[in-house]
């Protein structure tokens, strides 16, 4: 009876227990089943992160490599459609041009290591990889795969750009190569087509090119291995289709790191489904905290600048486009100043890329301080900078800030132990309540910053729409200027220079002259600047060159002087120019004076001295020319020579103003003949003025006294009247004598 009713009681905890296990078991059970679900789902997303990594860092490398090519191309496009190298390949058929303009250029040159020019046939006429003509046989440079190249350009295959790139295997490696027809830019070149000259480039992916591209795509471990089906590995085929090399990348897994770093919790939650999950969520806020961070931080680093720690270009452009639309949202105005270095080139030149950088952080450090919180700055590129300012009072802010930046630029900057000094040209356009956009208000600053460098630099400049028609004029006079040089159409007349002494017509100086289709006679002091900044200098000073060799011809007795810019200089190949056209007409260079201005003497003088030394080897003499008007010193007459020196006019208009003016002639003079240098003065139109001169010891006159620049004819005519010269030498030398025993 005990046993019964004991049985009964027990039975429902008995029930309760079982129930209790089975709950235990039931959570249990789930427990772990919750957990795997979870770290299968982990281990799927680790994988997905770790495969869509490795896409991505794909994707970057086949754009590298596409870019690597399309670099070559655009190298080989500007190597090939150009005028010069087609008049030298075609017309000159110049070796020594070609050696120096393709073969020289492989040298410790980041564009290409090897160039070869092939004719129609594809023979080699010259190959140089590494600066080094290619000695032996060619094989293996002219591969199979570069041949193909070389034969659809030779077959017209490539549609109207006479152009085929591809990457192959040569004896150096792997790289890419490119075959290119040389050609004017016009495309017509002249010649049958069995004389077609062709020209290939090859970039080889060497060890440390890899290691740019590691460094520059952020791909690490990036190495170049034979042909590889790895996953992590990019295939570089040749334009046959067949695998030479593969790119290869260690995987940075960023899967794996984020499980590992979760696992300790994932742990925890086998003992606790609670926990587990608020640990869950907790690591879920934290990595994508952790993602938004790293993203923030890829923009900011893709819109700062490295060398300066400003913001650049596309920083720039974005914080314009905020400003712009707050601009708009609030009727506030959007004020840039755009800022460009005076002199920057000058000391990179002088004192090489590292002083370069030096200045470009301490001018950064300075703008800085000037700039403040309440404006943006940034280093657009090279030496260019922008600032952005907003608000009611943003022009004015502006204006005040861009005289404070000509102050600070009017001071030395000390880097290291070198101060330089430098200018600044700052242009200044105004977005009113936010109507004109980023794009079009970086435009117009852009232009008003280059109409201060054209009034004089060291100035600041605000935007005025007539800049626009301005530069659409002086765009047009260019085009026209351009055609002109094309069809011959630039004349030339002479300026006769005199013996001081006697009057007798000793010689003529070459001046260009421009009559413009559809507007008429144009002013050299119009077209020259814009030959001179188009780079079209080099074809006007070498088509007023040779007709004036060619004219010279005809007047054994006289001696020419022909001005040469200072952007003719810049030209590697100037004096091979001007060698050619004295071979080409025959002319003794020793008649042939040329007169060069300061500037370039000023701005690079061990390139100027190089470029002398190679002139007065042809036989040329050379003279500084309007000596008086710049910042020509002792130090420099010494250290060039010069064989002439020519008085600037504004001296000689001087002499009017009394005792002064004549004794700072004289003082030049005397300089010039201590220095054994003989003198020229220009701009004479009075006879007091030659008689002043002739006193002073000026040995050769030259202005409108004796005539202005007349056409070839005229100067004919003049030679034809030696009688009329001497009779106006002996007017004034009883003048000179007069005044001598007057003591002038």
């Amino acid at each position: 009876m005990r046993l019964h009713v004991l049985d009964r009681r027990l039975r429902p905890l008995a029930n309760r227990r079982v129930a209790v296990a089975a709950l235990l078991v039931v959570f249990a059970l789930m427990a772990v089943m919750v957990a795997s679900i979870v770290l299968t789902a982990l281990d799927r997303v680790a994988r997905y992160a770790n495969h869509l990594d490795e896409e991505r860092s794909r994707e970057t490398l086949v754009g590298a490599v596409q870019t690597f090519e399309h670099q070559l191309g655009a190298t080989l496009l500007d190597y090939t459609a150009w005028d010069d190298a087609a008049e030298n390949v075609y017309v000159h058929q110049d070796m020594a041009w070609m050696t120096s303009n393709f073969g020289d250029m492989t040298f410790d040159s980041d564009l290409f290591d090897v160039a070869i020019v092939l004719d129609h046939q594809g023979r080699p006429l010259m190959a140089y990889s590494d600066g080094q003509p290619v000695e032996g046989e060619l094989g293996g440079y002219l591969t199979p795969d570069l041949m193909g190249l070389f034969d659809r350009v030779r077959l017209g295959q490539t549609g109207h750009v006479p152009q085929a790139l591809g990457f192959l295997r040569t004896q150096k490696g792997i790289g890419a190569a490119g075959v290119a027809l040389i050609r004017p830019k016009s495309g017509d070149i002249g010649q049958p087509t069995e004389k077609h000259l062709y020209l290939a480039f090859v970039r080889h992916l060497s060890p440390l090119t890899v290691e740019r591209l590691s460094e520059a795509y952020v791909l690490p471990g990036l190495e170049l291995v034979p042909p590889s089906s790895r996953s992590t590995a990019v295939e570089i085929t040749a334009p046959s289709g067949q695998a030479i090399a593969s790119l290869a990348w260690t995987p940075r897994a960023p899967g794996d790191q984020s499980r590992k770093q979760v696992e300790p919790l994932m742990t925890a939650a086998l003992v606790i489904v609670t926990v587990y999950c608020l640990l869950l969520v907790v690591i879920g806020n934290s990595e994508m905290r952790r993602v938004r961070a790293d993203e923030a931080d890829a923009v900011r680093l893709a819109q700062t600048d490295r060398l300066s720690g400003l913001l650049n270009r596309a920083g720039l452009h974005q914080l314009l486009e905020e400003e712009v639309r707050r601009g708009r949202e609030t009727s506030a105005d959007i004020a840039l100043l755009y800022l460009d270095l005076d002199g920057f080139k000058e000391v990179n030149d002088a004192y090489g890329h590292a002083t370069g950088d030096r200045l470009i952080r301490a001018v950064s450090a300075g703008l800085t301080v000037l700039v403040g919180n309440e404006a943006g700055l940034a280093r657009i590129g090279g030496d260019e900078f922008g600032i952005v300012l907003s608000g009611d009072d943003a022009h004015e802010r502006a204006l005040a800030l861009a005289s404070s930046i000509l102050a600070f630029f009017d001071q030395p900057l000390a880097l290291g132990e070198r101060t330089v000094v430098v200018g600044c040209s700052i242009g200044l356009c105004v977005s009113e309540n936010g109507l004109v956009g980023g794009a079009e208000l970086t435009r117009r600053a852009d232009m008003a910053m280059y109409s201060s460098k054209d009034g004089g630099r060291g100035r600041w400049t605000v935007y005025d729409p007539k800049m626009d028609e301005e530069r659409e004029t002086r765009n047009q006079m260019e085009i026209d200027l351009r055609g002109a040089i094309g069809r011959d159409e630039i004349e030339v007349v002479y300026q006769p220079v005199v013996d001081s002494k006697t009057f007798e017509l000793v010689g003529v100086e070459a001046l260009a002259r421009w009559t413009r289709r559809g507007h008429g006679p144009v002013s050299p002091e119009l077209f020259i600047p814009v030959a001179e900044t188009s780079g079209l200098i080099d074809q006007l000073g070498l088509c007023v060159l040779r007709k004036s060799l060619l004219q010279l011809q005809e007047w054994p007795g006289l001696k020419l002087s022909v001005n040469v810019s200072p952007g003719q200089f810049r030209d590697p190949a100037f004096v091979d120019h001007v060698a050619y056209l004295f071979r080409e007409t025959g002319i003794d260079p020793a008649r042939v004076v040329l007169e060069m201005t300061e500037t370039y003497f000023v701005q690079s003088p061990e390139r100027a001295r190089l470029a002398l030394e190679r002139l007065r080897n042809l036989g040329l003499r050379i003279a500084l020319d309007d000596f008086g008007a710049g910042f020509s010193s002792v130090g420099y007459l010494r250290q060039f020579g010069f064989d002439r020196m020519k008085i600037d006019r504004s001296l000689v208009q001087a002499l009017e103003r009394g005792h002064r003016a004549v004794e700072m002639l004289q003082a030049t003079v005397a300089l010039a003949r201590s220095l054994g240098i003989p003198v020229t003065a220009e701009g004479v139109e009075t006879e007091q003025q030659a008689v002043i001169l002739r006193l002073a010891g000026c040995d050769q006159l030259q202005g409108y006294l004796f005539g202005r620049p007349q056409a070839p004819a005229e100067i004919a005519s003049l030679m034809q009247r030696p009688m009329e010269l001497r009779a106006k030498a002996a007017e004034l030398a009883f003048a000179a004598h007069r005044s001598d025993r007057a003591e002038i």
